[in-house]
């Protein structure tokens, strides 16, 4: 349907009657929304991109075949059984058109084929993806390194128009405080296919993705607010004394994998302070002492993280942080309940001061303010070991830890990746796009990659969803 557009005359002479008698607020109110939204444009600023790439590809990778891995980089998490998530959405959003692109960082770099040199026939990275979606049509961009198959040559580009997205339904203007998709279909382009080194055609299914993506009302864009990153001054730091230090810790990749997959069926909640940034917690408002002649440090952090599902119940709380001759110990109060059930006093149980991990600080350095160690490797202790209920072994690798002290008032901590606001489900009332009707897909024989290597005949890939998508319409006023 054709956007309303009222006759010049009448609107003038409504406005020349109105202009004496009412304020001009009102006047700007009784225009249609079409009308006085319609060049606007929005910064988008905050939010969070879910996809697969490919799970065949991923099976693939990491099958008895290619016997590979991939790797997270730049902030990148994962979610769900599957999906890779890229975070801190850049961009625009025009409520009028509902013209909207977003930038995403983050990355994931596969390899496979390993040969006797050492190196990997099969080497691909995909990287800042971004959005740009307008009408029906969507173009998913991506940044590519890849080694071709049998040659080896390795090829890097930016910005590859990597794959078509359908938007067929969907009516993406008048969305207000966050933009929501769930499930678009992604479909390989011919330059994705380029880029891909090969190991798919064109017009090959990929991943359905999803987003939600923060847009800033607009009085917001020309004022932003302060960085969520900024250290508190520090008005006394006898002693070594610091305040508003930072720990950032994953606890294990593969446990928030099993905390959110099919078995456990769960999912984390933080409280006290504690921020997700998708691959890693940060527990903030750190205090204590810092030596910098000796690297000895001593910290408290607030914030707790609790993991719930089936037969799961654990919190990490109250995290300590104590480093000395190049080591470092992180420790917290260790709470285990009765699973999904509410806790009752009588069924959880805690310890006090568990020391979890141990991790190497010998790079703790000091450089614009702040002493600080990045993405320490760390393994699990015997009493971690136990925390953990003997899912991982003493010794066990898991995330790495990196710790932030802010030494002068000045000092910058790291930022965490913006996963921006939490998606919710929006009400029936306010989804301004209907849902597609429910569609299986069975995937042509390219499901797996075109390999030199001979792959066994009878391997079918059906990859199906009952696909919805929403655009969030929120009011700019209500915060959420």
């Amino acid at each position: 349907m054709p956007p309303f557009r009222p006759a010049r005359a009448p609107v003038a002479a409504l406005f020349g009657a109105l202009a004496g008698a009412l304020p001009a607020a009102l006047l700007v109110a009784l225009l249609p929304a079409g009308v006085s939204h319609a060049a606007e444009s929005r910064e988008v600023s905050g939010g969070r991109l879910d996809w697969g790439i490919k799970s065949s590809f991923q099976s693939y990778v990491t099958g008895p075949v290619a016997q590979g891995r991939w790797e997270l980089r730049d902030g990148a998490a994962t979610v769900g059984g599957s999906q890779f998530r890229f975070h801190s959405a850049k961009g625009s959003y025009r409520p009028g058109s509902g013209a909207f692109e977003a930038a995403f960082s983050g990355g994931v770099h596969f390899t496979g084929h390993r040969k006797a040199d050492g190196s990997n026939e099969l080497d691909l990275t995909v990287s800042r993806p971004a959005v740009r979606l307008s009408g029906r049509d969507g173009t998913l961009y991506v940044d590519v390194v890849s080694k071709a198959k049998g040659t080896g040559e390795v090829t890097t580009a930016t910005h590859v128009p990597f794959a078509s997205l359908d938007l067929s339904g969907i009516d993406l203007r008048g969305a207000g405080t966050a933009v929501t998709l769930a499930n678009v279909p992604a479909t390989l382009t011919a330059r994705g296919a380029t880029a891909f080194a090969g190991y798919y055609t064109e017009g090959t299914a990929l991943d359905r993705l999803s987003l939600s993506a923060d847009v800033l009302a607009a009085a917001a864009t020309s004022s932003p607010s302060a960085s969520p990153s900024a250290t508190p001054e520090e008005k006394d730091r006898h002693k070594g004394e610091f305040t508003g230090a930072a720990v950032d810790w994953g606890v294990r990749r593969t446990f928030r994998e099993y905390v959110t997959g099919s078995i456990a069926q769960g999912s984390w909640k933080l409280t006290d302070g504690a921020q997700d940034g998708g691959a890693l917690f940060r527990f903030p408002a750190g205090k204590g002492t810092y030596d910098a002649d000796t690297g000895r440090l001593d910290a408290a952090f607030a914030g707790t993280v609790r993991f719930t599902g089936k037969d799961l119940d654990l919190a990490l709380s109250r995290v300590v942080v104590a480093a000395k001759d190049g080591r470092g110990t992180l420790s917290a109060d260790v709470t285990r309940g009765g699973g999904q059930a509410e806790r009752t006093e009588k069924t959880e149980k805690t310890e006090k001061n568990v020391p979890l991990v141990s991790f190497d600080t010998s790079g703790l350095k000091e450089k614009d303010g702040l002493a600080a160690v990045s993405q320490a490797p760390a393994k699990l202790t015997a009493e971690g070991a136990k925390a953990f209920g003997g899912m991982y072994q003493e010794g066990a690798e898991m995330d790495p830890v990196s710790l932030a002290v802010p030494l002068d008032g000045k000092a910058q901590l790291p930022a965490l990746p913006n996963l921006g606001s939490a998606p919710k489900a929006a009400p029936a009332a306010s989804v301004s796009a209907s849902a597609p009707a429910a569609a299986v897909e069975e995937e042509a024989s390219s499901s797996f990659p075109v390999l030199p290597v001979a792959i066994g005949a009878g391997v079918l890939v059906a990859a199906g969803a009952a696909g919805y998508l929403v655009v969030r319409k929120r009011r700019a006023t209500n915060g959420t």
